[in-house]
């Protein structure tokens, strides 16, 4: 007893100190400062360059006789139902922006600014301005607008280095969600360099937990030291609401969008590389002596491509460029996409189990062979539609995979036989009958020899090989 006795007046010694730091610990605080701990003043900095876009689009609808599911009168008019006079209605959408530079730059998303007729600007402050589009790219989901400010410089937020954000450093989204007026969330980054959502072309996003809904779209995701990290654009929601999964384009993108406005430009011309490839999966990582999954597997290289010159082979597997990790052709394409024409870019490859490094010059995409944009008027399947000699930057142009030769559909008027048979801007048209297609002559001189039983067309839609049949 008298051991056990000791033994507790001992950890009772030993354990005064530390009970009586847990008390200072657990002090009443002294201060305004040690009591508050707060967004607020980070907020009042960054709010003010965060506005609210409503458009307005008039959108023009025919309609349709209600015979037009009738067979009796079908077979009197041929198919061709008569319509009815034509009708319109305004469609009004709501969105967020950013202003990034005091002059009245503004950074939105570009489906929240798409085919609007009018766009207009509140900013925090209420007042409101008239916008002008100065530059859209619908690859990455980017506008950028314009407000004539008469000489007043604006609040604006700059633009972080994306690279430099970690998975864990807290964000804060501000925009108007559901047009209940400017609101601000906070969370953390869940994800970086997130490519599998499918949200545009380039597909290469900063996930968050921050709240962000239906109006937040073109809204800014802010790290704590008050800097645009990303320009929010998509959720995954099941209902339409917040689920903790949002999307951010990353502001690396952001400033290679602004350099085409500084530089002039109406539509951005991103660089090209001539590179196909596809992602390395875990079988090819083993067949290739890879110790996991990654990169970029080059399948073929466009004649033109500066990396050939270079000394790129089909069966490299890009691994980085300019020292950043690249773990699947999305992140390849975004990479490229961030650098400009003209400048010098480092690819590190693997070859053969070892590693080695090129460099080349980045070009804008050739555009050749010319065009020859050319719209089919006589009647046939493709009427209506304008058609156009396959190029790297007609490729680029449409998000299509690099072929050396072949014929794109470029437009379609509304209306037409090739819109009403389904035809689709992008679409390639690979034959016509037995005639094997390379240039817009080719469609033409073949759309004139018409079988006696109709036109075969075999097209290439995203990558899948359709074969229609059009009869009598």
């Amino acid at each position: 007893m008298r051991f056990c006795a000791r033994l507790l007046l001992v950890l009772f010694l030993l354990a005064s100190p530390m009970m009586a730091q847990a008390e200072t610990a657990k002090a009443v605080p002294v201060s305004h400062e040690q009591v508050q701990l707060s967004f607020a003043p980070l907020v009042k900095s960054a709010a003010p360059a965060v506005v609210n876009i409503y458009t307005r689009k008039v959108v023009r609808q025919r309609a349709f006789s209600p015979f037009a599911d009738d067979p009796f009168f079908q077979y009197f008019f041929g198919g061709a139902m008569p319509q009815g006079p034509s009708r319109q209605r305004l469609e009004n959408s709501l969105g967020s922006g950013v202003i990034v530079r005091g002059d009245g730059v503004i950074v939105t998303s570009n489906h929240v600014t798409e085919g609007a007729d009018e766009i207009t600007v509140v900013l925090a402050d209420r007042r409101e301005f008239e916008a002008k589009v100065a530059l859209t790219d619908a690859h990455a989901d980017l506008a950028v607008l314009r407000i004539d400010t008469k000489g007043e410089v604006l609040p604006f937020l700059q633009l972080k280095d994306s690279d430099e954000a970690e998975v864990g450093d807290m964000v804060l989204a501000i925009g108007d969600p559901f047009g209940v007026g400017q609101t601000v969330t906070s969370g953390i980054i869940s994800a970086l360099a997130r490519t599998t959502t499918d949200i545009n072309d380039l597909n290469y996003f900063i996930q968050t937990d921050a709240a962000i809904n239906p109006g937040n779209s073109g809204g800014a995701l802010v790290t704590m030291d008050g800097k645009l990290v990303g320009i929010n654009t998509a959720i995954y929601s099941r209902d339409g609401g917040n689920m903790g999964i949002g999307f951010a384009v990353p502001s690396n993108m952001v400033r290679a969008v602004l350099a085409s406005v500084a530089n002039g430009g109406k539509q951005i011309a991103r660089p090209w590389t001539g590179i196909n490839g596809q992602a390395v999966t875990a079988d090819v990582a083993k067949s290739l002596g890879l110790s996991r999954p990654v990169g970029l597997l080059v399948n073929a290289i466009h004649s033109a491509s500066p990396a050939l010159k270079a000394g790129l082979k089909i069966g490299d597997v890009i691994v980085a460029v300019n020292g950043k990790p690249v773990d699947d052709p999305a992140a390849f394409a975004y990479r490229i996409a961030t650098l400009s024409s003209g400048t010098s870019v480092e690819l590190e490859l693997m070859r053969g189990g070892k590693n080695m490094k090129i460099s080349f010059a980045l070009i804008v995409p050739p555009e050749t062979p010319a065009p020859d944009e050319t719209l089919i008027k006589e009647q046939s399947p493709l009427k209506g539609a304008t058609l156009a000699n396959l190029s790297p930057a007609i490729c680029q142009a449409y998000d299509l995979r690099q072929a050396e030769k072949g014929v794109v559909l470029v437009k379609i008027d509304e209306g037409s036989v090739a819109a009403r048979l389904g035809f689709e801007k992008g679409d390639l048209i690979l034959q016509v009958n037995e005639a094997k297609i390379e240039s817009v002559q080719d469609v033409v001189s073949a759309l004139k020899s018409r079988s006696a039983r109709g036109w075969r067309l075999v097209i290439d839609r995203k990558d899948q090989r359709v074969n229609l049949f059009f009869g009598d």
